[in-house]
């Protein structure tokens, strides 16, 4: 028997309406929405059906909007599955750690406000960019960037979400002229995204500091469920593992792929994506065809199951 591995998107599957026809279903989902906007003090639900949009694509919002979506669909899902491990992309591993009983919903959905928040203050807005490399490997990447980095600014990888993808994050001028060096490196393409801080890379290290000592106030327990870390691409269990890799986590880029090859190794044939959008259903193809991949984020879908 093939084992199951649940997974929860992260930035930017963010959308306007998202969850609002299973917040009008589902009770728990509306008790997941409700407790969001009692603990963070404003109503993120109304921001995340009716926008604006510039609003919801702030990162302190974003966050919280995106762990509350994935959150209240795992309430709907949970006991039609017995997922044999969870990872979440970025932000979204914080998902897959309440899933998996290694912090409440409440503690989680603060702690990605303040993430979004301490990641936006460590690096002024406009100063630093991201840009999605597509058709180039590791190796080209890295050592790209190495070339670029110098005492006027760093581009480092931020994100190796599949074989043929890669995201880079660093200071704008820098990203910029990446973007150009890495085609002529022989990429396909490569495309500023349109973020508002450059998330994983060493920039970043101002919000881990802060990042360290928000968490150690949370009460942060061993997991029931193996969790996949973006940093190390490994299964962890232990609550002192889970604190460690969420602090570098901040600065340090998320091995995706290795995380699918690392989780389809342990046995995992059946990956299911719960939450908005379907990108990590896409990135999970592109590393391995053979692996059976679904979705849920509209309803309907979580019927499929």
């Amino acid at each position: 028997m093939g084992k199951t591995a649940v997974i929860f998107p992260g930035q930017g599957s963010q959308t306007v309406g998202m969850g609002k026809d299973f917040y009008e279903k589902y009770d728990e989902v509306k008790n997941i929405f409700d407790k969001a906007d009692e603990v963070l003090g404003y109503s993120l639900t109304e921001l995340m059906f009716n926008g604006p949009e510039e609003d919801l694509k702030l990162t302190s919002n974003t966050q919280p909007a995106l762990l509350t979506m994935s959150v209240g669909l795992w309430e709907v899902v949970k006991d039609k599955l017995s997922p044999d491990f969870f990872a979440g992309h970025s932000l979204g591993e914080y998902s897959a750690l309440v899933a998996a009983g290694g912090m409440s919903f409440e503690d989680a959905v603060l702690a990605v406000h303040n993430r979004g928040k301490f990641m936006q203050e460590a690096v002024p807005v406009g100063t630093g960019s991201m840009a999605a490399v597509m058709g180039s490997d590791e190796e080209t990447v890295r050592r790209v960037c190495l070339e670029l980095t110098d005492d006027n600014g760093v581009v480092e990888p931020a994100n190796f979400n599949s074989p043929g993808q890669i995201v880079v994050a660093g200071s704008t001028a820098k990203v910029a002229e990446f973007a150009e060096k890495i085609k002529e490196a022989g990429a396909k393409r490569a495309v500023m995204l349109p973020v508002s801080a450059p998330f994983h890379c060493s920039l970043m290290k101002p919000a881990a500091v802060k990042m360290a000592e928000y968490l150690k106030n949370i009460d942060i327990n061993d997991l029931s469920t193996p969790v996949f870390s973006n940093v190390k691409a490994e299964p962890e269990r232990s609550a002192s593992h889970v604190y460690d890799n969420l602090v570098k986590q901040v600065a340090s880029p998320v091995l995706w792929t290795e995380t699918i090859q690392n989780m389809a190794a342990a046995g995992a044939d059946t990956f299911i994506e719960v939450g908005a959008g379907k990108v990590l259903t896409g990135l999970v193809r592109k590393v391995d065809k053979s692996l059976n991949c679904s979705n849920v984020g509209i309803v309907g879908d979580e019927e499929k199951l």
